[in-house]
């Protein structure tokens, strides 16, 4: 099959869990959602990059967050790329897909055309945002930049504030089909123990950089060496197994965890999203000041405001906005 064509299990999140390790995981393959994601932006080969691998991870991690709950990830940097964002939000009702978006911010005077997208990033943090709605507190979890990507931070993520032993394996970059243009493509495989582990773990440090924690600080015994096996498996995966223009992700698994008796379950489609609306931006800039707001009023008397993820454009009257609009209306009108 010629890569760049659509096929049944692009852009589509697929559980498993194999039952003689007491391991889950996920399968992702991400395309048309990566060129929305990309479309609204201009951005240089590395800070696609970055957003790609963030988009994986998200599509991996955000699988398991309940129906119309979001996650969220934040990665911070010192470097030329200060953030890069995602959201996945959680299915609205069972059978519905469940959707992506993600953006990054950078100051394009500083990126070295010879570094890695990582090191672009330089100190920093990467954060998980899990929001269950209305009325409930959002959690966030936050461990530091390391390891040399974005997929080796979440798994540090994983083992220093949940003490879940994690693994990714993920490739991403761009396909082309003869006479068309070329477009970004991204899968991968995530790996997860469920250990016993003791809360008080975290506390007794860890063999990471800084004395995080790594997952053989976590599993011994037989749980250590099941661990073991499925990652010596898991490392015989091939780049384009894991892109999978022409290997289902049921074969995928086969191929790689049949001794484990792998079992499957419902895919999850995902689809880029966004949730924007002049209402949320509106309720936004209801905290300014209309002394602020004249600030951010253009020469013609128009507030604008720009959603940095969908590329969505509002224009405002400056009176309807702001702190003293709001007391002025006490029903919100």
């Amino acid at each position: 099959m010629t890569i760049g064509t659509q096929i049944a299990w692009d852009d589509t999140v697929l559980p498993f869990q194999l039952d003689l390790s007491d391991i889950r995981g996920r399968v992702a393959r991400l395309d048309g959602v990566l060129d929305q994601v990309l479309k609204q932006h201009a951005y240089p080969p590395q800070v696609e990059a970055l957003v790609c691998e963030a988009a994986l991870l998200t599509a991996l991690i955000g699988q398991t967050i309940k129906l119309r709950w979001r996650l969220s990830l934040q990665i911070r940097g010192t470097g030329a790329v200060k953030m890069v964002a995602t959201d996945y939000y959680g299915p609205t009702e069972d059978g519905e897909p469940a959707r992506i978006r993600a953006y990054a911010h950078f100051e394009a005077d500083r990126l070295d055309p010879e570094a890695r997208p990582f090191d672009l990033l330089d100190e920093g943090y990467f954060v998980i945002v899990i929001d269950q709605g209305q009325g409930m507190t959002p959690y966030q979890g936050i461990t530091p930049l390391t390891g040399g990507s974005l997929s080796d931070c979440a798994q540090t993520y994983f083992a220093q504030s949940e003490q879940l032993p994690t693994r990714f394996a993920l490739t991403y970059g761009r396909s082309q089909q003869p006479g068309a243009a070329p477009h970004w493509r991204a899968g991968g495989v995530m790996i997860q123990h469920m250990p016993k582990a003791s809360p008080f773990v975290a506390d007794q440090g860890g063999s990471g950089a800084g004395g995080l924690l790594q997952s053989a600080d976590i599993l011994d015994g037989s749980e250590g060496e099941n661990w073991t096996r499925v990652n010596l498996l898991l490392d015989t995966v091939e780049e384009m197994e894991l892109i999978g223009p022409s290997v289902a992700p049921t074969d995928l698994l086969i191929r790689l965890f049949h001794e484990e008796a792998p079992r499957v379950y419902d895919a999850q489609p995902v689809r880029f999203g966004c949730s924007c609306s002049a209402q949320k931006v509106r309720d936004a800039l209801s905290i300014y000041s209309a002394k602020d707001l004249r600030h951010m009023t253009t020469p013609e008397g128009v507030l604008t405001a720009d959603c940095q993820f969908c590329g969505a454009h509002y224009e405002f009257d400056p009176a309807t906005l702001g702190f003293e609009a709001g007391k002025a209306a006490p029903d919100g009108a």
